[in-house]
């Protein structure tokens, strides 16, 4: 019950969806009707808004690193883990546009930041390295979220390892039709257009 109570707690914030509101405030419409259909940063730059698409990533990444930090400063380090899970699954599957969000990645990095910031620093990394060399943003996140349990068993911490192990394969789970572009190598790259919806 007191894990289930951590994890609405994250939820709650997990589920405010940035990208919709501000696109919406911008007045450029529903960003549901937009290149993927995506709530996420990715997307929101495919309004042409750089500044909007860099708002919408760094609330989202606020939102989860939000939501451990208050939940730890109160209740603890085991509060912090139960409630960054509960923000990524908010953000995945927010209640209120029917458990339709994002693919997580923006959200995931601030839960690890905030969670053990050598390991989300390290994904980060993973992420700029892969997102240069292939200019593909779903395989740089992919591969940053893939490499976050490994970085965490170096750590040592168990319940950090079983954290991103847990968003590790929630986020390839939302991005299984980025997966099937990538393999049939139709996925655009950063900068072009965006697929239709899948």
């Amino acid at each position: 019950m007191t894990a289930a109570l951590f994890i609405l707690f994250g939820y709650v914030f997990g589920a405010i969806p940035f990208g919709l509101l501000l696109t919406q405030m911008a007045g450029l419409g529903d960003i549901r009707a937009i290149g993927s259909g995506n709530i996420g940063a990715t997307n929101v730059l495919r309004t042409g808004n750089k500044k909007l698409a860099a708002a919408t990533l760094l609330l989202d990444a606020l939102k989860g690193a939000a939501a451990v930090m208050l939940a730890r400063a109160v209740l603890g380090e085991e509060a912090g883990l139960w409630a960054g899970l509960g923000a990524v699954l908010g953000h995945l599957f927010p209640v209120w546009l029917g458990f339709k969000g994002g693919k997580g990645a923006a959200t995931g990095y601030g839960v690890l930041l905030a969670i053990a910031w050598p390991i989300g620093l390290a994904c980060l990394a993973v992420w700029a390295i892969v997102a240069k060399l292939s200019r593909l943003s779903s395989l740089a996140a992919l591969v940053s979220f893939a490499s976050a349990p490994i970085f965490a068993f170096f750590v040592g911490n168990m319940g950090v390892l079983k954290l991103s192990l847990t968003v590790a394969v929630l986020v390839w789970a939302r991005h299984h039709a980025n997966i099937r572009r990538l393999l049939a190598g139709t996925e655009p790259r950063i900068g072009q257009s965006s697929p239709p919806k899948a």
